[in-house]
């Protein structure tokens, strides 16, 4: 199965194909669309959507799991976050995806045992989980890669449930 994870934000966006395969998950690509902070808002917002669409209509995801939000004090960062996070479900429903969000906690959970793990620990367990150095990318990126292995995960427990009679 190949999920596509998202991190989602107005000026930055991490995305990450995430591919389980026999035997663990393994990175087929990643990268962050970025919009340009003087454009106005909904030129920024149309910019996600083609990117988005580009990306799925190349690579075929099978799935698309994005991180819920959560609640910020900065109020105008949360509201642009919200705008492109709807913008990319959106555009995911559209496609006709499978759709799964997560939380932050259970995207930690998922890759690292801990729910409340730091950012650091996170990254480097998903160095780990996908055999990649993701050198000098954005936290973005790493953070759409654990997005993505937290929901490749999650459809294994369902697998496994399923194939053990478990509903």
């Amino acid at each position: 199965m190949l999920v596509l994870g998202i991190d989602p934000g107005l000026a930055l966006t991490g995305w990450a194909l995430v591919e389980g395969h026999q035997g663990g998950l393994k990175l087929r690509a990643a990268g962050c669309w970025e919009t340009p902070a003087g454009e106005p808002e909904g030129e920024r917002l149309l910019r996600l959507w083609e990117s988005f669409s580009e990306l799925v209509r190349r690579d075929r995801p099978d799935a698309v799991s994005v991180e819920r939000l959560y609640f910020s004090r900065n109020v105008s960062t949360a509201m642009a976050v919200s705008q492109a996070r709807g913008v990319l479900v959106c555009a995911a429903t559209l496609a006709r995806l499978a759709l799964h969000e997560y939380t932050p906690n259970q995207v930690k959970q998922a890759v690292t045992g801990n729910g409340a793990a730091p950012k650091p620990q996170v990254a480097r367990l998903v160095r780990m989980i996908l055999g990649a150095s993701l050198k000098g990318v954005p936290d973005d990126v790493t953070d759409a890669c654990a997005v993505g292995i937290c929901h490749q995960q999650a459809a294994g427990l369902r697998r496994s449930l399923s194939a053990g009679g478990v509903r």
